[in-house]
């Protein structure tokens, strides 16, 4: 097939029109690569599911063509899903090195190290990909070592920025390479793909020195304990509260476990810098005076398992929250989060410790860009076509308002949802198939087995409650021998509903006896006799839908 003829397709299976779980794929005749591969929490209809990864059936279904995962950066929602398509696609995986010392605890956990082939990249990196030559830029973002990428095509340069923000002043020193997109720029890129998280914002996004600033002050005046919580990926931050403690002689416990894996990867690669003896075991701190001590701990999200929630509510094995002690709690909530997060600075204050939040104080910045740093994204790459990415509808869409503002032509601009493609041919795109995309719901060891039917019976169970109606029935002339015993789950309780229950007794024998009567003996229908006749009486009587399982045996 001669080039002329193929076309390039760009399709998210991830990662617009929501936050979370980012993967793009970039498609050219024989050769496809995919850029990310995350995961991201289940919302709150979504009873009992643990994670939500996006459906790869489009990457199964073209496995030969597939030459490699592109990972941007080490966070769960562009790493997260990585295990799962690494099951179905052996592929090569590029990344930072400590995006993917992140990635090989990941794939340990599931039994994949062995096999994975995991290639290191920097920011000088260029891989030949098939059709696709691949270079990294270097990124700010609130995690190091994050990358975006240029991507060469027979139809020219796409950038794809993965998460970003312009930190002129940032913790490791390492700006961003505006050089190199300002070089892209002058080549002339052919489509734009970009970080649309905080497009809403006006202005920039604080550099995260400000925060450091910020923790400085509280070490200061603090008098007793601090705890401080924060997202245990956000190794900047981590590593101004270990400058923090050392400068005003504090020794540092860490508790939670992502937390401790993150620091022992980090530190293990030369990410942290950390004097020998600033980090103690959790167990000695009951030996030191409470104005020496600092803890670093999860949970700033206020999630229920997490060492924060746990030291609030006093459940922890190993630290407890004391009045008097100073709780910062470094980060903002994720959109859904404010409950869980309010109800643990409640628990605090009742404790009586003194708590710093965002609300109140300048405790965390975000690691994203605002509109000026989209603005000058734009500007700098100053693509033909423009597609934003990494954010919710009305994000993308104020994000394509601001590409319209530096000059991108309106028609040229693409919000797509998840499994739309753009396809560019001759140097025009347009939009192409929907492919197949959506959620994987993820529950313990099941991935894929919980779907909307599963998802609609937790509902049901969470909302009514469960019936069970067991009965035996004589194979020789179909008269009950035994029961009905009703077990109720969630519905009424047993004690206090003896008459309801007695009826429904009563009236599961008047059915089952018509039906035998008449003699219908099909197991499916006595079943569906006895649902339909107990759900109408029990709705008149109490205007509830519980499930009801009639389970008829034959002796």
């Amino acid at each position: 097939m001669s080039k002329t003829h193929n076309k390039l397709s760009i399709i998210p299976l991830g990662g617009v029109g929501e936050i979370g779980k980012n993967m793009t794929v970039y498609a050219y005749g024989n050769d496809i690569i995919v850029i990310d591969a995350g995961l991201k929490f289940p919302e709150e209809e979504m009873l009992g599911i643990d994670i939500v990864i996006p459906d790869i059936t489009y990457l199964v279904e073209n496995k030969a063509k597939v030459r490699g995962v592109f990972l941007t950066h080490g966070h769960e929602d562009h790493i997260g899903g990585l295990p799962y398509l690494l099951k179905h696609l052996q592929v090569p995986v590029y990344g930072t090195r400590l995006t993917l010392g992140l990635v090989e605890g990941k794939l340990r956990e599931h039994g994949l190290l062995e096999t994975a082939k995991l290639n290191v990249i920097t920011n000088q990196s260029v891989i030949q990909c098939g059709d696709f030559t691949v270079s990294a830029f270097h990124n700010n973002h609130s995690i190091p070592d994050t990358v975006g990428f240029a991507i060469d095509t027979p139809e020219g340069v796409i950038v794809h920025t993965g998460d970003f923000k312009f930190d002129f002043t940032p913790v490791d020193g390492r700006p961003a390479d505006f050089y190199k997109l300002a070089e892209l720029g002058q080549r002339g890129v052919l489509a734009l793909l970009s970080d649309s998280t905080n497009a809403e914002r006006p202005g920039y996004t604080m550099s995260e020195r400000v925060v450091g600033q910020t923790i400085n002050d509280c070490f200061a005046t603090a008098e007793r304990r601090i705890i401080i919580a924060t997202f245990a990926s956000n190794l900047h931050r981590i590593q101004q509260i270990i400058d923090a403690a050392e400068k005003f002689g504090r020794k540092l416990a860490v508790v939670g476990r992502s937390m401790v894996n993150n620091i022992t990867i980090a530190h293990d690669l030369g990410y942290l810098r950390i004097k020998p003896g600033t980090l103690i075991d959790p167990d000695e701190l009951n030996k030191l005076p409470a104005d020496k001590i600092a803890i670093l701990s999860t949970g700033s999200q206020g999630e229920p398992m997490s060492a924060l929630t746990r030291m609030a509510r006093a459940t922890h094995r190993k630290v407890e929250v004391m009045p008097g002690d100073t709780v910062i709690i470094a980060s903002s909530p994720i959109p859904g989060n404010e409950k869980f997060i309010s109800r643990t600075i409640d628990q605090l204050f009742r404790i009586g410790a003194n708590v710093i939040y965002q609300a109140v104080s300048g405790v965390h910045v975000s690691g994203h860009g605002s509109q000026e740093e989209l603005k000058l994204m734009l500007s700098l790459v100053r693509p033909k076509y423009f597609i934003p990415v990494h954010g919710e509808y009305r994000m993308l869409k104020r994000h394509a308002e601001l590409a319209v503002g530096t000059g991108v032509n309106p028609d040229h601009i693409f919000i797509v949802d998840i499994g739309d493609s753009v396809e560019f041919q001759g140097g025009r795109a347009r939009l192409g198939p929907k492919y197949t995309a959506g959620n994987v719901l993820i529950d313990g060891l099941g991935v894929g087995d919980v779907g909307n039917i599963v998802l609609r019976d937790r509902k049901l169970l969470s909302q009514d409650g469960i019936l069970v109606v067991v009965v035996t029935l004589s194979k020789q002339d179909g008269t009950i021998l035994s029961g009905p015993d009703i077990i109720s789950r969630g519905f009424v309780y047993v004690r206090e509903s003896e008459e309801l229950l007695e009826e429904a007794n009563k009236i599961v024998m008047q059915t089952l006896g018509k039906m035998v009567a008449e003699n219908v003996n099909e197991w499916s229908s006595l079943k569906n006799g006895v649902r339909d006749a107990l759900g109408r009486y029990l709705y008149e009587q109490t205007r509830r839908r519980p499930m009801i399982l009639p389970i008829i045996m034959e002796v």
